[in-house]
């Protein structure tokens, strides 16, 4: 029997959308975002309930134990890989701008890692910059439990922009070893993997000196165990912090621009990435916005959507594609899975809110006023008593946006696997996945938790 992830993911209610929106008297409306946060350096937590670990290469030490063919590593903070020496060529039809364009290439592949355990799922993030007339691609090449491997996966083919390429997943199959569903590898059952390679391609016009740059490449690989709950964590010192957040609704935004997936239930994970981006005093300049219809409130918004938009998902949910969204302003961001609130508390008493991932139905979450099979919204603090203080993106304006709820509630929606609905059908959570994004001299806290004693 599969676990509750595999068959989560494995279906159309993934984790990645926001969609099924089942607020009172509305019914059921289809969308399309969701999310998972980030860390900076390894996240690793094992206990006998779950396992998860997150692994990155970002220094120039990092690059150069990897094997390049045509870039080149320099020495410097953050400095990461560029194209020195393209060694081929690639001629690519895009199937959703119906254009066609010869590239150059070079290539980065990491050393082989292993979690120190079999996992069950892996998403891959990055953090890079894609000047006019360049894109990247990350792929994963998986090795399993009876040492076969994967053979290398598209991750995601990535552009801050998209006027060179339409960025995409594209889902390719594992075989009986398991699949990618959008941006998640997750294995068969019966299987684990036991360790990974991911591999960038650094794409350019032939026609152009220019190269993206890419500074962190990284991954969580997790087993966590099917649950409908968690036993309730202790208070973590951050009770009566709150962030200065800015406040951005979705709601506000229904019927824009729905090439983009047309504002409303589809852009929670946009939004929620547009309000923490700006926190840190990142967000697109008055020319980034210049296309977007001045009669709309929060064109910021809007930008957003549309730079994390996945054509071949057809939703702004993709998870790496937000955290590469953020890093685009030169943040660092990363999507992991957290295991417990004490992670969370840790960072929102640093100063550092995170976006979380959660799945509920109609009345699971008091104050909310909706059910979703998919959602994201940001951790911005704690009441005194330890609740949760959330930017909640489905709200119907901006100054609705701020919400408490219940700490009990929300750890277990966001902490649970799966729960089994009044109508005997199961849903599925995604157990802990968040987006953290910071500025690179924002130093991460130690986290409290001794099985995961560095962040």
């Amino acid at each position: 029997m599969r676990s509750a992830r595999t068959l989560r993911t494995a279906s159309a209610l993934r984790a990645l959308t926001c969609a099924l929106i089942l607020a009172a008297g509305m019914g059921t409306n289809p969308a399309a975002a969701f999310g998972t946060a980030a860390a900076h350096t390894p996240i690793n937590a094992t206990t006998a309930a779950e396992r998860v670990n997150f692994h990155k290469w970002t220094t120039q030490a990092d690059f150069q134990s990897g094997t390049a063919a045509g870039v080149t590593a320099p020495a410097g903070d953050r400095q990461g890989i560029s194209i020195s020496t393209p060694v081929g060529t690639y001629r690519y039809k895009d199937p959703y701008l119906h254009t066609t364009n010869t590239w150059a290439y070079s290539t980065w592949t990491s050393p082989s890692y292993a979690p120190g355990f079999g996992a069950t799922e892996l998403v891959s993030s990055w953090d890079a910059q894609t000047p006019a007339g360049t894109w990247l691609k990350v792929e994963l090449n998986a090795t399993m439990e009876d040492g076969h491997r994967t053979g290398w996966l598209t991750m995601g083919m990535w552009a801050s922009g998209d006027s060179d390429i339409a960025r995409t997943s594209t889902s390719p199959s594992a075989g009986i070893y398991g699949q990618v569903n959008t941006d998640t590898f997750n294995a068969a059952s019966g299987h684990t993997l036991q360790s990974y390679q991911l591999r960038a391609t650094l794409y350019r016009l032939t026609t152009s000196p220019a190269s993206p740059r890419l500074w962190q490449l990284g991954a969580f690989a997790s087993n966590v165990p099917a649950r409908t709950g968690v036993t309730a964590g202790p208070l973590g010192g951050a009770e009566g912090i709150e962030l200065a957040v800015p406040r951005y609704s979705q709601q506000i935004h229904v019927g824009e621009y729905k090439q983009y997936g047309g504002g409303g239930d589809a852009w929670c994970s946009p939004t929620s990435s547009e309000m923490i981006a700006e926190f840190w005093g990142a967000g697109p300049t008055a020319a980034d916005v210049a296309w977007v219809d001045p009669s709309y409130a929060d064109p910021n918004v809007d930008y957003a959507a549309r730079s994390t938009y996945d054509y071949a998902y057809k939703g702004t949910g993709n998870w790496p594609f937000n955290a590469a969204y953020a890093s685009h302003y030169g943040l660092d961001a990363e999507v992991v899975q957290l295991p417990s609130v004490g992670d969370l508390e840790t960072l929102v008493k640093a100063g550092i809110p995170v976006a979380i991932s959660v799945a509920f139905d109609n009345g699971e979450l008091t104050g909310s006023g909706y059910g979703t099979a998919g959602h994201l919204m940001a951790v911005v603090g704690f009441t005194g008593s330890g609740d949760f203080i959330v930017d909640d993106p489905f709200s119907p304006s901006d100054t609705a946006v701020r919400h408490v709820y219940l700490r009990g509630q929300l750890e277990n929606i966001w902490l649970r696997t799966y729960w089994t609905r009044s109508d005997g059908s199961t849903h599925y959570g995604t157990g802990g996945v968040a987006y953290v994004y910071t500025p690179h001299d924002k130093a991460l806290p130690a986290v409290a938790d001794p099985q995961n004693p560095t962040w």
